[in-house]
């Protein structure tokens, strides 16, 4: 199985464990909100255009909503069935190059908002898959930072992700440079560098 459908099966069974009711990471939204946030994704490009275009949000949030509001077993179901036919989502290798960082970062979401989280032990293929991952959206999420930003991993293979002045180096496994890169605090991450510099990248906003 590929790095996206291991992760919708596995996020598909941690929601059926959790319910509907459960907290994540994403401010604001149960599980039943980030299930719903899925399948708009993959169903409803209509809707979907909304979660980019804010002049579209509204109607991205009723659509959600419906959603939402479906009995979770139904709603589960929709996200583990994966993209319809006709969904862009559904085209050769498309599922996989962009929902594998989706789902690794929404089973996650779920995953650390739970009591006594731990990371998941290392899978080499896995961790490829995630580190392709950090290296595809570092630059796009830490576009915002005033000051440098190295992100490296225990092996010392590092990327940079932000030039600039003051540099802080962030070292953690790919999975946590990765959750913190779309702008997750729940990591595991060691930062060096300036402290008014580390300070200044655990305030930015993350992510898209």
């Amino acid at each position: 199985m590929g790095f996206a459908r291991d992760e919708r099966r596995a996020l598909s069974d941690l929601f059926e464990e959790v319910g509907p009711d459960a907290p994540t990471l994403c401010e604001g939204w149960l599980t039943k909100d980030l299930a719903a946030h899925l399948v708009v994704r993959e169903r409803r490009p209509d809707a979907a255009l909304g979660i980019l275009v804010a002049p579209l949000a509204a109607y991205t949030e009723r659509v959600q909503n419906g959603y939402a509001a479906k009995p979770w077993r139904e709603l589960v179901h929709l996200v583990r069935s994966g993209p319809p036919t006709l969904s862009p989502y559904s085209l050769p290798g498309v599922d996989e190059a962009a929902n594998g960082v989706e789902y690794f970062v929404h089973h996650e979401d779920v995953r650390r908002a739970q009591p006594g989280w731990q990371p998941r032990p290392a899978d080499a293929k896995r961790d490829a898959a995630v580190w392709k991952g950090v290296t595809r959206v570092a630059r796009l999420n830490y576009r915002r930072s005033p000051v440098g930003i190295e992100l490296r991993r225990p092996d010392g293979e590092s990327i940079t992700a932000k030039r600039g002045p003051n540099t802080v180096t962030l070292t953690g496994e790919p999975a946590e440079l990765l959750l913190h890169a779309f702008g997750r605090d729940a990591v595991r991450v060691h930062a060096e560098g300036e402290q008014r510099a580390i300070a200044v990248v655990n305030g930015l906003t993350r992510g898209i």
